[in-house]
């Protein structure tokens, strides 16, 4: 048994419906091709001035213009000796200088602890800014 053919256009009796105000006629849409604008060209409003270096994804706060891999870093050369130059560079000059001063008086030994720990906690997200913001990714 073979069905009939169906070419779409059978019963189809119903007008198109109504122009709806504020959009534009069928035919008059712009060009395929033209949205989105080229890489580098979107308007300056897109940029969100609060949030120069971007927003978190899921907490929507702004990022530090500190990078949490610098400060991991940095704040590993703790290995060395001289913690809290990680610290000094996130701005939080005085939990910096504790670092060091307890580093100096702990021969070492409390640098060595101290730093890895602060190191991986900076690495993982534990550790904010002084203002509170979020380190960003990346260096």
């Amino acid at each position: 048994m073979t069905e009939p053919h169906f070419t779409g256009s059978e019963g189809n009796s119903y007008p198109p419906p109504p122009q709806q105000p504020g959009y534009p006629p069928p035919g008059q849409y712009p060009p395929p091709g033209s949205y989105p604008p080229p890489m580098g060209q979107y308007p300056s409003g897109y940029m969100d001035p609060a949030a120069p270096y971007g927003r978190h994804p899921v907490t929507g706060e702004p990022f530090s213009d500190k990078s949490k891999v610098v400060a991991g870093l940095l704040q590993l050369i703790g290995l060395f000796g001289l913690v809290g130059i990680g610290r000094i560079y996130m701005g939080d000059t005085k939990l910096g200088v504790i670092q060091l001063v307890v580093g100096l008086i702990t021969c070492g030994l409390g640098a060595v602890i101290w730093g890895i720990i602060d190191a991986v906690l900076i690495l993982t997200d534990k550790v904010r800014d002084p203002q509170g913001r979020p380190l960003r990714d990346g260096t």
